[in-house]
């Protein structure tokens, strides 16, 4: 079965060029060009990813994702024109799997819509047994499965955006160790050029608050002043 993706782009030259690409790809896009139009869409035939633009005559890709997380972990990539630090930090911050700043490449979006289906596809194996047991890189009740791409809190899967996922197995293949933000940066989104060592801020305090959900009380990932971050052993 064909995946289903939901583009939202108001500018038609851009859509069209990611319709033939995303179509070469296998994918079946339905293309729409306000937020409004998107929610329907979404309400009525759910897709298996979303490429929203930040910027639409009705609204903006943010009120589009706060409303699909409310009761979706569907995932979401942005489009955007913004190069400013905070628009990708609030994209982040809401739960977006990537963020693409305009001009890109269509080959690299569909390279990155593919990634994403992908680790979508095998978290949700593995959340049905379909995988075999992890491989432990553990710190306390948190547990890897490189091969899943997934992480456990507690012997329960962990609802993770691509970028959460990267940063939190990062720290807990190495526990204790403490990592600068420039060595998160290299090794989480080194091929991510426009972001900033305040991206890992977001997302440390986007992990500890999930983390929190599940039931850790004391803070996992510790904040080492001038040095930066590591996982802590109980």
């Amino acid at each position: 079965m064909r995946k289903r993706i939901l583009l939202l782009e108001d500018e038609q030259a851009i859509a069209d060029t990611l319709l033939y690409a995303l179509q070469s790809e296998g994918f079946d896009v339905r293309h729409v060009r306000l937020a409004r139009e998107a929610l329907a869409v979404f309400a009525q035939t759910p897709p298996d990813l979303a490429l929203l633009d930040v910027g639409v005559p009705d609204g903006n890709g943010f009120d589009v994702c706060r409303a699909i997380r409310k009761t979706s972990e569907l995932p979401i990539v942005f489009l955007t024109a913004r190069h400013e630090e905070i628009d990708r930090v609030l994209g982040l911050e809401l739960g977006a799997d990537d963020y693409v700043v305009k001009p890109f490449s269509p080959r690299e979006v569909c390279a990155r819509v593919r990634a994403i289906l992908r680790r979508s596809a095998t978290g949700l194996q593995a959340t049905a047994g379909a995988s075999p047991p992890p491989v432990p890189a553990a710190a306390g009740v948190l547990v890897l499965d490189e091969q899943a791409q997934r992480i456990t809190c507690s012997g329960e899967w962990l609802a993770l955006t691509r970028y959460e996922f990267l940063l939190l197995a990062t720290l807990l293949r190495r526990p204790q160790r403490i990592f600068s933000r420039s060595e998160l940066m290299e090794l989480v989104w080194g091929g991510a050029p426009h972001t900033s060592d305040r991206t890992v801020d977001a997302h440390v305090k986007l992990l500890r608050a999930k983390l929190r959900e599940r039931g850790l009380q004391a803070e996992v990932i510790q904040t080492h002043r001038h040095m930066g971050y590591s996982l802590r052993l109980p």
